[in-house]
């Protein structure tokens, strides 16, 4: 579809939801329909709405429409040996870039290189007015507007509908290695977090059953130099491993049933082992962690908030569903910026309404 066409249907689409207070739900492939709260209302599809705008290799950015598929993205930037460095998960081949950036989910190299956000640059948003919005750049000098970039971020579509997404990208590294050592899970949030404060290129971490691996990524030289200092055993079929982890493909999540729900907990990376009933996984140096459990919601919330942390219902079974909440409660203070950010956005409510919270 025409692209000037697209963004006149989208906003004749929302002008009409306002007029009548007909909830809309922004969804591009459905990859992460699961994630966060039942959405209902009618369908403002982004998929049309596809296509590369500018990459120059040399300059680290790339812009592109919200509905171009992830895979796309990321096979062009595979030609120039670039990446999008936080590993974004896809959960099936229909991921758009658009809802990459509003679910804001990132994979294993989180802990080295930062969050989805962080390589936010600039983006294009159409509110609920029907107006098309233009915040930061393409250069990261340029931080005008740049926090309402970022915002996008994990918004779930609660803000607008994202036109446009412009990103840092990274160059692949000259080499990658993996290592995996026999631990407890005591022993490994201690040496992960001994081994973040030494100047070592580990790019990727990953704690369960007994067992650590480590994947380190830069220049050949620091590679080579770090495995011989940590030691441990070459994984084999190292990147189908941590493809795995970034998917959730990997055996452990396969044990999230009917009757027990995952979790994602997020934690200060010292926090010690949480006396919750349950199978672990610990990813980004012990900040990030996986708990399989069928323990009631407010247990595993009172857990987590007493250690410092919040906890999301990333994915229910029939034995817990989403009355509880996906995600943590927030702070009155917090909300009422949430509540203040969506009325300015969305003033008719009808973006993505309950995605995130009852009430936005």
């Amino acid at each position: 579809m025409d692209a000037e066409l697209f963004k006149q249907q989208a906003r004749a689409q929302i002008l009409a939801a306002g007029a009548e207070h007909r909830p809309l739900e922004i969804r591009g492939g459905g990859s992460k329909s699961w994630y966060g709260q039942q959405v209902q209302g009618e369908l403002l599809d982004t998929r049309a709405y596809s296509g590369v705008i500018d990459y120059e290799p040399t300059e680290l950015v790339i812009t592109a429409r919200c509905g171009t598929p992830l895979a796309e993205v990321e096979a062009l930037l595979a030609q120039h040996n670039q990446m999008l460095a936080f590993e974004p998960p896809h959960f099936g081949g229909a991921a758009t870039l658009g809802g990459t950036v509003a679910s804001g989910l990132s994979g294993p190299s989180r802990q080295a290189v930062g969050a989805l956000r962080d390589f936010v640059l600039g983006a294009v948003l159409m509110d609920g007015k029907g107006d098309v919005l233009h915040f930061g750049g393409q250069v990261m000098k340029n931080v005008a507007g740049y926090d309402v970039s970022r915002l996008l971020a994990g918004s779930l579509g609660t803000l607008g509908l994202i036109l446009e997404v412009s990103l840092k990208v990274l160059p692949l590294p000259v080499a990658s290695s993996s290592r995996r050592f026999a631990m407890t899970e005591a022993e490994a949030i201690r040496s992960l977090n001994q081994w973040g404060g030494l100047p070592l290129p580990i790019s990727a971490s990953c704690w369960q059953d007994g067992m650590l691996t480590l994947r380190l990524s830069g220049a050949q030289a620091a590679v080579s130099a770090a495995e011989k200092n940590l030691g441990g055993e070459a994984v084999a079929d190292a990147d189908n491993f941590w493809h795995a982890i970034r998917e959730q493909t990997h055996c452990f999540f396969a044990a999230a049933t009917s009757q027990k729900s995952l979790w994602r907990l997020s934690l200060p990376s010292t926090t010690a082992s949480l006396t919750l009933p349950g199978e672990t996984l610990i990813e980004w140096g012990g900040a990030q962690r996986w708990l399989i459990t069928d323990v009631d919601a407010a247990q595993i919330r009172e857990a987590v908030a007493g250690a410092g942390g919040h906890a999301t219902l990333y994915r229910t079974g029939g034995a817990t569903d989403k009355s509880a909440g996906v995600f943590h409660p927030l702070a009155p203070a917090v909300a009422q910026i949430h509540r203040r950010l969506k009325a300015s956005f969305d003033p008719s409510a009808i973006f993505n309404i309950g995605r995130m919270y009852p009430d936005f």
